[in-house]
């Protein structure tokens, strides 16, 4: 192992680091001992061609002139690494990028999987890491730009939001003229930040642009900055004192780089060879969809999808050594030499670590064990088994969305103290009882932990999806009362249910998380149980397990989790056939709370008891899909807000809270195709979604046809809709969005 400071390199860095990548020997970097060593988001920016990292709490800034290497950790493990390119980025900056991000690969045994991210034209594996935004902030290293987590009042920028699926905010310049009428704007001065919508703006995207707002109070400010909304014209006197005196500000723009859902989908493949000593490459099929049989494990190959921006390297696991690690440089040779768009996305998949976004371009693809690489088989949870490895963000199922901004800082065994919101009071909880939380209560937790001999704090403030707006706002109160009288040292992190940080649920030590239906808010206090009640019981793709109180009927079940089911005749634990170990294990826990013994029940083989206290025997949602499909569902907005239909695909893990209401949206779940449409969505959008969901259908690269079409509206969601979203709410849209995202300010 040769170990160095590649600082001292700044000159001939580039040259002397990639002619160590042409030789067998395996480079290691002091950054690198810690990479991949537990679940998360890691950040390094290259400075004077060396790594350095990024603070934990910045992660998802990032300085347009600057290239960085970000490393992702799921729990099996299994690795993804992105190199991040800023549209500033010198060639030098970028190419250290990717000597760093091929011995981070090395160093990690060559499995991960490896992006190329471009500016404004990430992966959706990369978007899902973002849930809040993508930040872009002007200037980089070589201005003397760096990345400090500061309470600091002086900040003064102007950040531009774009985007309904996925967020941008970009810092543009600090004046009027960057403001037009369509966009919302956040106007961050430090102490005080405000929200700016422009008369053009539509609901959805100010809840967005409002989680950007927060995102920065909270994370950037740790918690000690006040937000504002501001709408045109209404502008408060310290925004003009900032800004200046406001001109007219012009009508918005559409975004016209926008690619149809309907785009060619077509592609190439090619396998690639030094033999000659130079890299080559020779065409092996010229249009897809191809078989899984034309990959040999002894070569490598490139799938050109370039009409697209997307360009995968697959590596056979018997390709020569040389040949695996110039994957990456292989594919951008091969982007100039077809002169495709320097926007092109690129990945590079070791065999058995291929995305959904790859394995798409085969009509017959079949995973072995769906495997996290090539040795190590990992079975997580989640919606329908749909993906036995998290290997692929856009499959939606790992919960990269909090990871990303609030990390493990240990593993939750130091001091925890809960309080419930009651009458605008906090009052203590039971800690026998911790990790029980009803769904229309807000709770304050308190934890403290040892970090190099000094203490830290963290201040979960936790809101029920049935929590009042008296409520929310008394515990945002008491939130900040509590962090003053700690002299303002305790980090701040607003959570809603079902969002929980992978570090707030290790406070429960192994147990399940319990939300119970109702709550103090109610009229007369805390209502009484009810006689039969009804848990849901699904373990995440982080492994965490939730069991929500849902209403006690047939169809609230799902054939892919584990309910538990207590009724004055008795208690029974139902399995589902695609429930996991994890999940019965935690109905154990459900079971010894609720009190008494329970009769196990297997899908297909109830009782009559069983169905007599669900009021009846009824339809809920068993599609077998959801047992067996290796095909994650994805979640597809529909909109011409922009003054033509457009199509993005929401990143990250899709919740309820996705489905746009002003939107047609398409969810695949690869046996059909399912159109919501949103009560608020336009008669263009709703006549043009079937013919959008037909063409998605017959462009699709592994040459699926006829498949059904089922349109449904909001409020009126069958079982097999609902089913693919946790805990499914039918009340949700009765409080507007809007209202409910201002209450966190």
């Amino acid at each position: 192992v040769l170990s160095y400071r590649s600082s001292h390199l700044a000159g001939r860095g580039i040259i002397i680091l990639s002619q160590l990548l042409t030789r067998s020997i395996m480079v290691s970097h002091k950054e690198f001992e810690t990479a991949g060593k537990k679940p998360g988001l890691q950040a390094w920016r290259i400075e004077n061609m060396d790594l350095k990292p990024v603070p934990k709490a910045l992660i998802g800034n990032f300085f347009t002139g600057d290239a960085y290497v970000l490393l992702y950790t799921t729990p099996a493990p299994s690795h993804y690494i992105h190199m991040w390119l800023g549209d500033e980025c010198s060639q030098d900056e970028s190419g250290a990028a990717a000597i760093f991000a091929t011995q981070l690969d090395d160093f990690l045994g060559g499995g991960p999987v490896q992006f190329r991210e471009v500016q404004n034209n990430e992966s959706l594996t990369f978007q899902g890491y973002f849930k809040s935004g993508i930040k872009y902030q002007q200037g980089g290293v070589a201005s003397g730009f760096h990345h400090v987590v500061t309470n600091d009042a002086n900040v003064k920028r102007l950040l531009h939001i774009k985007g309904r699926r996925t967020i941008r905010a970009t810092e543009v310049a600090f004046s009027w003229a960057s403001f037009n009428q369509g966009d919302c704007f956040i106007v961050d001065l430090g102490k005080d930040i405000y929200q700016w919508c422009g008369s053009e703006c539509n609901r959805f995207e100010l809840v967005k642009a409002s989680q950007v707002a927060i995102d920065i109070r909270d994370n950037e400010r740790n918690g000690r900055a006040t937000i504002q909304m501001v709408e045109e014209g209404a502008e408060p006197q310290a925004l003009i004192d900032a800004l200046g005196p406001k001109p007219s500000i012009p009508p918005g723009t559409p975004d016209d780089d926008k690619v149809d859902i309907s785009n060619k989908k077509k592609a190439s493949l090619y396998m690639i060879s030094d033999a000659s000593g130079s890299m080559k490459s020779t065409i092996v099929a010229e249009s897809s969809p191809f078989k899984q049989a034309m990959l040999n494990l002894e070569e490598c190959y490139i799938l050109d999808n370039g009409v697209d921006q997307n360009l995968f390297v697959w590596k056979g696991p018997k390709a020569n050594t040389s040949e695996r690690k110039a994957a990456m440089s292989a594919a951008q040779q091969f982007i100039k030499d077809k002169g495709y768009s320097n926007k092109t996305q690129i990945q590079v998949l070791p065999a058995g670590g291929e995305t959904t976004l790859f394995k798409q371009f085969f009509s017959d693809w079949k995973d072995k064990d769906q495997t996290t690489g090539p040795t190590k088989a990992y079975a997580i949870g989640r919606i329908a088994k749909v993906e036995k490895v998290p290997f692929d963000a856009s499959t939606l199922h790992t919960n990269h969305s909090m990871a990303a901004q609030h990390g493990m800082v240990d593993d939750g065994k130091g001091k925890v103290q809960i309080w419930r919101v009651e009458g605008g009071d906090k009052v203590a909880v039971d800690a026998s009882s911790y990790g029980q939380f009803f769904g229309g209560d807000c709770y304050l937790i308190l934890y403290s932990y040892k970090l190099g001999g000094r203490e830290q704090h963290i201040i979960y403030t936790w809101s029920g999806l049935k929590c009042t707006q008296d409520e929310l706002a008394a515990s945002a109160f008491l939130t900040v009362k509590l962090d003053d009288s700690m002299g303002g040292a305790p980090v701040q992190v607003r959570v809603t249910q079902g969002q929980e940080p992978a570090h707030l649920m290790s406070l429960f030590q192994g147990k399940p998380m319990v939300v119970y239906m109702g709550g103090t808010s109610r009229k007369g206090g805390q209502a009484k149980s009810a006689a039969t009640r009804l848990f849901h019981i699904r373990q995440s793709s982080s492994r965490a397990t939730r069991a929500v109180e849902v209403k006690p009927l047939a169809s609230s079940l799902n054939t892919n989790d584990v309910f538990v089911l207590k009724s004055p005749g008795g208690t029974f634990v139902w399995s589902g056939v695609g429930a996991s170990e994890e999940e019965m294990a935690a109905s154990k826990h459900i079971v010894a709370t609720l009190g008494g013994s329970a009769s196990n029940v297997s899908e297909d083989k109830e009782p009559d008891g069983f169905w007599l206290a669900l009021g009846g025997k009824n339809e809920y949602q068993s599609s077998k899909s959801l047992q067996k499909t290796v095909k994650p569902p994805r979640l597809f907005g529909c909109s011409n807000k922009t003054g033509r239909l457009i199509v993005e695909e929401v990143p990250g893990d899709f919740q309820q809270t996705d489905l746009a209401t002003d939107d047609v949206m398409l969810l695949d779940t690869w046996d059909q195709i399912f159109i919501w449409i949103g009560n608020e969505a336009n008669d263009e959008e709703k006549t043009g979604a079937p013919k959008i969901a037909k063409d998605y259908v017959d462009s699709d690269p592994s040459g699926r046809k006829g498949l059904p079409i089922v349109s449904i509206k909001q409020g009126a969601e069958p079982p097999t809709f609902t089913g693919w979203f946790q805990a499914w709410d039918h009340k949700m849209w009765e409080t507007d969005p809007l209202d409910k995202i201002r209450s966190q300010f």
